[in-house]
């Protein structure tokens, strides 16, 4: 087989594919991801990273980012542009790729309706044009922007997602932090299960292929009326586990700054948040299944009474429902106050005490407990360390996984992190279900032993509330 022969053969066995701007604005080690596969970058790409590389927001980073990666490959290279620059993957060093950018004018061959000066329609006469030129070959255009994948296929040009930043395809396969026990459980493990007294806990030995699929701090139960279960997994290796009966914070005595728990789920939220032990939670849930009120109850009995934390921090990303409202006046507490509305109506809630108290007693009661919780901006979150704080990120489903990362790097010793949050209502461009960093860390964290999650499955504000969610 010739030199020339044998190149044509492989360049049919690989992809090629053109990448949009947004791509590289959303994940810069996009570059590297695409193991044995071609990447095309239009030049047009480029010209919108020069633009969008102004200022200081994630994007703008990210631009600046992908450009440095983009100087480091050209320049370190002897190899000549037009014929690819060969690219080192991540996960297979001898499955490499090459680096194409355009370098010479191409004529869109495109709808007169589609005006050839936007960016986005020249990146698709571009596709278009490599499609045209490599006819044995498959060009694949990458896009964030839904509308340009759908230009695209209107085209009879092959298009796609990003996917390289998902951490699941389905979202229903997310890690719920709860398992439901068979109805047989008791028949099958009952002879042959160890179990044993200790600090007011019932500890179970089991062993058996069910094992496998348990993971270290997820919660079991079985709905049973004559032997009900609720426990936590403590242990788990190989065919055994052990599990340990969890409290009841669904009796007033073990109330938690007067709230009680009011299903199985908000049960096993107070359990994680009120174990020392546990250093990170992730509570996910749809509005009114009580994320908020519980961690701040939780948060407050720990701070005021038990004094594991010095305060509470609260955090949580400034995106607005609708439009914006413009800048806001005020210190940085001020400029955050609007977006907290939902830390004074559960304030409002856990400021109930006894009727003896009086105005004079709740006034007093409220202004101590707001002494302790400070609102700090995500803005200002690089390079501090938390110690012995009690951090809430709240709306969590708009942080990228970069940005998780680096809040949740800021806990120092003796500090828990609680991230709440509701996967379907991302307000942030180009985040999805499956690529949230919301997402990200319940994947990542599943099965540490100093973390736990919960999906929160019901409601619990009114049965208007719970009707709307149902049929709007």
């Amino acid at each position: 087989m010739t030199p020339r022969k044998a190149a044509a053969t492989k360049e049919n066995a690989t992809k090629l594919f053109v990448l949009d701007t947004n791509v590289l604005m959303h994940d810069p080690t996009s570059l590297f991801r695409f193991e044995e596969h071609d990447i095309y970058l239009p030049m047009f790409v480029l010209e919108e990273l020069d633009n969008g590389k102004k200022g200081m927001s994630e994007v703008a980073r990210n631009a600046r980012q992908a450009s440095r990666f983009l100087d480091s490959i050209v320049s370190e290279t002897a190899h000549n542009i037009e014929h690819g620059i060969p690219l080192e993957t991540q996960s297979n060093k001898a499955a490499t790729g090459r680096l194409f950018v355009q370098t010479q004018f191409i004529n869109h061959e495109l709808p007169a309706s589609l005006q050839h000066s936007k960016a986005d329609n020249a990146i698709l006469g571009v596709v278009m044009h490599l499609h045209k030129q490599q006819p044995g070959r498959p060009v694949i255009l990458v896009s964030k922007d839904i509308n340009m994948r759908i230009k695209a296929r209107a085209l009879g040009l092959s298009a796609q997602d990003y996917f390289n930043d998902k951490v699941l395809e389905d979202t229903d396969l997310l890690y719920s932090g709860v398992l439901a026990l068979p109805q047989d459980f008791w028949d099958h493990h009952g002879k042959d299960m160890k179990s044993w007294q200790q600090n007011g806990h019932t500890y179970y030995s089991i062993s058996g292929p069910m094992c496998q699929s348990m993971l270290v701090n997820q919660f079991v139960f079985l709905e049973n009326e004559g032997n009900p279960l609720y426990a936590v997994v403590a242990e788990q290796s190989g065919n055994t586990a052990m599990l340990c009966t969890v409290t009841d914070y669904t009796h007033q005595k073990n109330s938690i700054w007067g709230i009680t728990a009011r299903n199985r789920e908000q049960n096993f939220v107070l359990n994680l948040l009120m174990n020392p032990e546990i250093d990170f939670v992730t509570l996910l849930g749809q509005a009114g299944t009580g994320k908020t009120l519980l961690t701040l109850a939780a948060g407050l009995m720990q701070t005021l009474e038990k004094k594991l934390y010095s305060e509470i921090i609260i955090t949580r990303v400034t995106v607005p429902v609708g439009e914006d409202i413009g800048f806001l006046p005020g210190t940085e507490e001020e400029k955050m106050s609007p977006w907290m509305g939902a830390l004074d109506d559960n304030l409002d809630v856990l400021n109930k005490s006894d009727d003896e108290g009086g105005d004079w007693g709740r006034a007093a009661t409220r202004d101590l407990i707001r002494s302790r919780i400070k609102i700090k901006s995500l803005n200002f979150m690089r390079g501090r360390t938390f110690l012995n704080k009690y951090l809430i990120i709240d709306e969590a489903q708009n942080l990228t996984p970069k940005q998780m990362k680096t809040l949740i790097t800021r806990a120092g010793p003796g500090t828990k992190v609680v991230c709440l949050g509701n996967i379907a209502q991302i307000d942030t461009p180009y985040l999805t279900e499956g690529s949230s960093g919301l997402t990200y860390v319940v994947d990542r964290f599943k099965g540490w032993e100093h973390s736990g999650h919960v999906t929160l499955m019901r409601g619990e504000r009114s049965r208007l509330a719970d009707y709307a969610g149902d049929v709007l």
